[in-house]
Formats: C-alpha cells, sequence, structure tokens
C-alpha cells in the first residue's frame, strides 16, 4: 500500500527509488566493461530505503553495510560522487579511500559504514548512547541485513541498547526470502534456527516489528512509531523487513538476469516475460509502487516515463563524471592517516 502522502510527496519518494535501481544497473553494466572490484546492490528493497530514511531528520544517523549504495541514496547522495567513490577517484565522497564497501558521507548522516556482517551495529548502539548522554533527541538506525543476526555483535549491541533504553532503531533487511543459499551455488544466505527473526529480539524485551519490506505504508508506518519511542526516550525497536531476493543478487557477482527493468511492465501485463514472471509481477517492489500510484492516481504512465528519463539521465551524467575523474596522486596516500612516520618523539 501506499503511505497516506500527498502526490508531490509520492512522487519524490518514487524518483528516488528509481534512482536507487537506475545507478544499481548502471553499477552492473560497468562492471561488465571495466573492474570495479566485487560489489553488492539494493535492487529488490529500494522501497524499504526510501519509505524508512526518509523520516529522518537532520543530526539522525545512519550505520549501514556493504550493500549500502541505495542507503546513501534515499538520503539524498549525489549518484556522480557516489560512483566516483566505488570507482577509488579522488572527486568521491571519501576521495576515492572507501570505496564501495565503505562508503560514507558525514554530510548526509553516514559517518562511517562498516563491510564486516553485523560490524555496524557497535557503531550505532555507541551514537545512540552518545545522543542520550547528551541530551539529544536525535536517533540512531543501524542497518543490517538478516545474516547479522548470527554474529555475537548485534546480540551484544542490543542487550546495551535494551539496558539503556537508547534511542536506537534496528532494521534489519530480511532479504532472504527465497533464497536457496550455498547449496544452491547462489550468495550465501543466513543461516539461523530461529523460525522467526523477532524470536531473538524477545529476550531483550525490545518491541519488534515484522513489515513487508515492499509495502511502502507499512515501513513508514513501522518506521515512524520506532522513530516516535526514540525519541521519546522510550528506547529501541527492531523492525524487520521482508523482501524476496532479487534473482541478480543471488550469484556471487551481481547479474541482470531480469534485464534492466521496463517500467510498462508496472501497467502493461503483455510486455511480462515468463522468465522472472512472479519477480516482475509481485516481488519487484518499485514496479509495485509504480501501480499503486497509477491505481490510486497520483501518476500515469506518461508520469512515470518521463520521470525515468530524467533519472537515467542523471546517472549517465555521473557515469561520464566518474569515468572522467582522476584517480588520487600517490603522494596523497598518508593524507588525513592519525599518525605519520616521525610525528611522534
Amino acid at each position: 500500500m501506499l503511505p497516506t502522502l500527498s502526490t508531490k510527496v509520492l512522487l519524490g519518494l518514487l524518483e528516488k527509488a528509481l534512482a536507487i535501481r537506475r545507478f544499481e544497473e548502471m553499477l552492473v553494466k560497468l562492471a561488465g566493461k571495466i573492474d570495479v572490484g566485487h560489489f553488492h546492490v539494493y535492487v529488490g528493497q529500494e522501497i524499504t530505503g526510501v519509505a524508512a530514511l526518509d523520516l529522518l531528520e537532520t543530526g539522525d544517523l545512519c550505520f549501514t553495510t556493504h550493500r549500502n549504495h541505495g542507503h546513501l541514496l534515499a538520503r539524498g547522495a549525489d549518484p556522480a560522487l557516489m560512483l566516483a567513490e566505488i570507482l577509488g577517484k579522488s572527486t568521491g565522497y571519501c576521495g576515492g579511500r572507501g570505496g564501495t564497501l565503505h562508503l560514507a558521507s558525514a554530510q548526509l548522516g553516514f559517518p562511517a559504514t562498516s563491510a564486516a556482517v553485523g560490524g555496524c551495529t557497535p557503531l550505532a548502539t555507541g551514537a545512540a548512547f552518545g545522543m542520550d548522554r547528551l541530551g539529544s533527541d536525535r536517533v540512531s538506525v543501524c542497518l543490517f541485513g538478516d545474516g547479522a543476526l548470527e554474529e555475537g555483535s548485534y546480540h551484544e549491541s542490543i542487550n546495551i541498547a535494551a539496558l539503556e533504553k537508547l534511542p536506537l532503531i534496528f532494521l534489519c533487511e530480511n532479504n532472504s526470502l527465497e533464497a536457496l543459499g550455498q547449496k544452491a551455488g547462489e550468495y550465501p544466505s543466513s543461516t539461523l534456527a530461529v523460525v522467526r527473526l523477532t524470536d531473538l529480539v524477545a529476550p531483550f524485551g525490545v518491541p519488534a516489528i515484522t513489515i513487508d519490506g515492499c509495502d511502502g505504508k507499512a515501513v513508514r508506518d513501522g518506521m515512524t512509531e520506532a522513530i516516535d519511542r526514540a525519541r521519546s526516550g522510550e528506547g529501541p525497536t527492531f523492525i524487520e523487513a521482508r523482501t524476496v531476493r532479487w534473482p541478480g543478487n543471488r550469484p556471487l557477482w551481481p547479474a541482470l538476469v531480469t534485464g534492466e527493468t521496463n517500467l510498462s511492465m508496472a501497467w502493461d501485463e503483455t510486455v511480462i516475460p515468463e522468465e522472472f514472471r512472479e519477480w516482475h509481477t509481485t516481488q519487484d517492489g518499485v514496479l509495485r509502487f509504480v501501480r499503486e500510484m497509477i491505481d490510486e492516481g497520483h501518476a500515469t504512465p506518461e508520469t512515470v516515463i518521463a520521470l525515468d528519463e530524467l533519472v537515467q539521465d542523471q546517472m549517465r551524467t555521473a557515469e561520464n563524471f566518474a569515468l572522467e575523474s582522476p584517480y588520487p596522486e600517490p603522494e596523497t596516500a598518508l593524507d588525513l592517516v592519525f599518525a605519520k612516520s616521525g610525528s611522534v618523539p
């Protein structure tokens, strides 16, 4: 369902979701031409990130994972600077030092990103602890996948958050639905014995919400409830956003197995191919959002196509900028380090 918002705001959310989709598709295609190193994409999870992070305010902080591109774009990242960073260029957000796995922008509220599974949980908890002790009404958001629940850092973090009633939101993006994992030669999914992920929340007394990650209204409602709890000093909330893993995320390297997204599939079922038909019909959150926008009178096919063309122009500009940007000069390798040789007596 769509959130109860104005047409203008909904179109803004759709534009961000399209930006994430087109950015990731551009990156997958680019990786087929040049070596960009290993990377992870957010295809299929766009509605979760866009609907949730749109509610944050200046001063709120996010701590994310290796699947981070969508999160930064949802908070307004410039795709040109982000792609430049992924390619290791000096014009990137971190001057080419972070790459895809450690993308960060303090200005956007992402002070650090950890590519280690579960690595963001203590970072987000520490930030929330600081916010609490400073008497701030800011919130810390921990964005992680279901695999992080296998790590001890998650259990330690949620325990501290519960004990101290920290302004922390654990947003677990469970993309393991229908993922077969290593036994099928696919990228690993979580290997948890629990029947429900929220069973790992109950012992700590933290409120837990399970939502459809492709349902914009459910995501926004759940996030609103969690933010209100955090700002009012009532402590942390755990949200499980469930999505079906995009078929192109199942191999070890992302691949456009479903092709570049044809948005007309949202309103014309005759163009939907038989292969991956269920994905295009019911599981792709972007197509689902577009269908709902049209069905409820917030957009027309022409409006959507025009918006998508604008987004694709932005991606072409971003690609040209990143490819033409220079790599960092060798002599800058030691810039920004905490200590240099000879600086300590």
